[in-house]
């Protein structure tokens, strides 16, 4: 409020000057934007297009008729999108609610307890982000088989639990919290666990909610872990049955368009309410106390 007030009390020519002096990278930025925005503000509204009108040149940007209905009973008769949209959260819910408490763990225990060679397990936990997924595929794979686990939710969901990033992101997370409240919870009597699930958990709100976003919009875009292990129809997620669909009929560009576009928006709806966390989680989560 007070920024404002003084803001409006400064001269008009120091303000127009001011503007001036910002104006070529609020261009840039809106340039960046328009790049970034342009591809899938057309894949909307290719949901209202047929196929006449996407491939028509000069390219119309807007739709001149609605044929969103039309578009989605066709993409319904061809695709069970229900069965996928089910898969795919149980796939997302199943490894992002263990994923919060076993990561988390994992990040308590190297932010707050002192042990013999925890920076160096650390530093191997860190090491395995650098290991592309590729690497590991294929011995992951025959993990997965040989205990029986392919075509299961199983198979999807436990290999994805534990997460190097997700366990740097809570470490940074708790140790920026002060030593004090710990301690004087053990005065109070209460155990490690509680501490941890009590005290700690709920002052690092912004970084649960960082990896909840994460780790859903992860699986839900994920293609090859489950295109790997869930080779049945009846196993398959969204995305690796929406590539399967797009890839048979990539004629036909309107239904294309209105899958992909239908699988986006549980996603943007998803970062839509949580956005303001996530970027909370994302500038608190390096900070150290």
């Amino acid at each position: 409020m007070t920024s404002s007030v003084q803001r409006a009390k400064e001269p008009v020519n120091y303000q127009i000057k001011r503007a001036l002096k910002y104006l070529p990278i609020f261009l840039v930025l809106v340039l960046f934007a328009f790049l970034l925005l342009a591809p899938l503000v057309w894949m909307c509204l290719g949901m209202f297009k047929n196929d006449a009108e996407i491939l028509s040149y000069p390219p119309r940007f807007f739709p001149t008729a609605n044929h969103l209905v039309e578009n989605w009973r066709n993409v319904v008769a061809r695709v069970d999108m229900l069965s996928l949209t089910r898969n795919t959260l149980i796939y997302a819910v199943g490894t992002t609610i263990p994923g919060l408490l076993v990561n988390a763990m994992a990040g308590y225990a190297f932010a707050r307890f002192k042990f013999r060679g925890k920076n160096v397990i650390f530093l191997i936990f860190l090491a395995t982000m650098m290991i592309p997924f590729q690497v590991i595929m294929v011995p992951l794979y025959l993990e997965i088989y040989y205990m029986g686990w392919l075509n299961t939710f199983l198979g999807l969901i436990v290999p994805k639990i534990a997460s190097a990033y997700w366990i740097f992101l809570y470490r940074s997370a708790f140790h920026g919290l002060p030593k004090e409240l710990e301690d004087a919870a053990r005065i109070d009597g209460l155990g490690e666990f509680r501490i941890f699930l009590q005290i700690m958990m709920p002052l690092i709100k912004p970084t649960l909610i960082t990896v909840v976003l994460l780790s859903v919009n992860n699986c839900w875009n994920d293609l090859l872990w489950p295109l790997i292990v869930a080779s049945s129809t009846k196993m398959r997620t969204l995305s690796n049955g929406l590539a399967m669909f797009i890839g048979n009929r990539t004629s036909e560009y309107s239904l294309a368009f209105t899958a992909a576009a239908v699988s986006m928006l549980p996603m943007l709806v998803l970062y839509i309410f949580g956005q303001k966390y996530f970027v909370a989680g994302q500038a608190t989560s390096g900070i150290k106390g």
